[in-house]
């Protein structure tokens, strides 16, 4: 009686493809980042705009800024409508995923959003304002009439 030892070789195939599989699909996406990271930070940004927008719109004695560097961005709430003096801010939200912003005016990755009582933005821009720079590079419009918009 002879006894067998090894894998068949439907089982080496087998393990084979799934080994090929892991390498060309999911290893990659370990070792870089993807490129939902542009598309995460657009989307909080956003949101984070839209927020002080609002909040500026509903306190006409505050000012409300979103001042943005190199290492993420943070929420600043004066005390006056000048946006100068005591503020208040809120928790700074670090960029990830090897994402950041920069105006697309003069792509400085420093500069801040100011809003007005009636919801306009600042920057002087209709139209693409901000870029979102990761693996591919997306755009955030501010209109002129205050509407803030992805691109």
């Amino acid at each position: 009686m002879r006894k067998n030892a090894g894998f068949t070789l439907v089982e080496l195939v087998t393990t084979i493809i799934l080994i090929a599989i892991l390498s060309v699909v999911v290893l990659p996406r370990l070792m870089t980042s993807s490129s939902y990271s542009a598309f995460t930070l657009r989307d909080e940004f956003i949101s984070e705009l839209r927020k002080a927008q609002l909040m500026a719109m509903n306190n006409q004695d505050r000012c409300y800024r979103v001042d943005v560097d190199a290492s993420g961005y943070q929420l600043r709430r004066f005390d006056n409508n000048t946006c100068t003096g005591t503020n208040r801010t809120e928790a700074k939200q670090a960029f990830s995923g090897g994402a950041s912003l920069a105006r697309a005016s003069d792509s400085s990755d420093t500069f801040n959003v100011n809003f007005d009582t009636a919801g306009i933005s600042s920057m002087g821009c209709s139209g693409p304002c901000i870029n979102v720079i990761a693996d591919e590079t997306l755009s955030i419009s501010i209109e002129s009439q205050g509407y803030i918009h992805g691109r």
